[in-house]
């Protein structure tokens, strides 16, 4: 019956717990120090998808919240740089999951002493970051989706669908930020992603190809999530058993849920140019001559393009923007 009736959508009233003082529930709260630089915005960034992703936000000063639907239930998560070093406080069923896996979430797992750079470009870019470390959510859905969402589209397009589609059938964040005009939100369970119906696909602007990948995916979450225990080539491989799921979206998802400094992102219309410029001063670079560059940070490439990326150093450029399509109004 998946996809012939539509999931209600979660209601637009805010459902967030409070105390007897009407203020919104206490966190729990854990204190982590690094013991090393830390950049929250280059180390998170990766996970926000668009400046209105509705399960990311970052505020003021300086701290990022997200909204994620943990293996214990939804949570969210507030983190901030605090003269103790990194605090943080979550709130929801997945506050304790979150919380015990901060320090992976914010790098500690990661080891920028192994990259050795062999171009004075990436030198100076990572003279100039030490505060970057690579993410490591543990999740495999959230970040398989909307990479998901992103194929053969523009970003601003994958972005708005991801935008409609979490808006109208996830469910309140839990804690202060699920409320108020601009609260944020949990993503859907699989099962409500498996229930949504062509139209509503049609009207978030996603095609039939990428929605029947995400309805193959969601059907053996479990075993996908279990991605998150393996090397990355392993993962990798239980990644593209699925039907519409290749090398460029299993990279794009083993860089967020297990911080694989080696998973280089193959098939993507650009970086092959900006990665040949960048270190050979060829923009017409493809995907064999980006992996030849890249061949010097063999364990390490994705750390060698996310520096080069954090440069600015990209190929002029030689025709107009991809126009930004509406299927929906097909």
């Amino acid at each position: 019956m998946a996809g012939r009736f539509a999931p209600r959508p979660r209601t637009t009233t805010p459902t967030t717990p409070t105390t007897g003082d009407g203020s919104a529930t206490t966190p729990k709260t854990r204190v982590h120090d690094p013991g090393h630089p830390l950049d929250l915005g280059l180390v998170l960034g990766p996970l926000r998808r668009g400046p209105a992703d509705p399960t990311f936000r970052t505020g003021p000063d300086g701290s990022a919240v997200r909204a994620s639907r943990t293996p214990a239930g939804p949570g969210t998560l507030r983190v901030r740089a605090d003269h103790d070093g990194v605090r943080a406080d979550a709130w929801g069923p997945g506050a304790d999951w979150l919380l015990e896996r901060l320090p992976e979430l914010l790098g500690a797992a990661d080891d920028p002493a192994a990259f050795v750079p062999r171009h004075r470009l990436l030198a100076a870019s990572q003279r100039r970051r030490p505060g970057l470390r690579l993410c490591r959510t543990g999740l495999v859905l959230e970040s398989l989706i909307p990479s998901v969402l992103e194929q053969k589209v523009t970003t601003i397009e994958a972005n708005r669908s991801w935008r409609h589609l979490v808006r109208k059938y996830g469910e309140p964040a839990p804690g202060p930020y699920g409320s108020g005009d601009n609260r944020m939100y949990v993503m859907p369970d699989p099962r409500t992603w498996a229930m949504i119906p062509s139209w509503e696909w049609h009207k978030a602007g996603v095609d039939s190809k990428r929605s029947d990948t995400v309805a193959r995916a969601v059907r053996v979450a479990r075993r996908l999530e279990e991605a998150t225990t393996m090397e990355p080539e392993q993962a990798a491989a239980r990644l593209e058993l699925i039907p519409g799921i290749g090398p460029w979206t299993s990279a794009e998802v083993l860089q967020r849920s297990n911080g694989a400094p080696d998973a280089v992102t193959v098939g993507d219309l650009h970086l092959p140019g900006i990665v040949g410029y960048a270190l050979a001063g060829r923009p017409d670079t493809d995907d064999a001559g980006m992996l030849e560059l890249l061949e010097p940070y063999a364990g390490q490439r994705h750390r060698a393009v996310r520096l080069i990326l954090l440069t600015g150093r990209t190929p002029p450029r030689r025709a107009p923007r991809m126009p930004v399509g509406r299927i929906a109004h097909l």
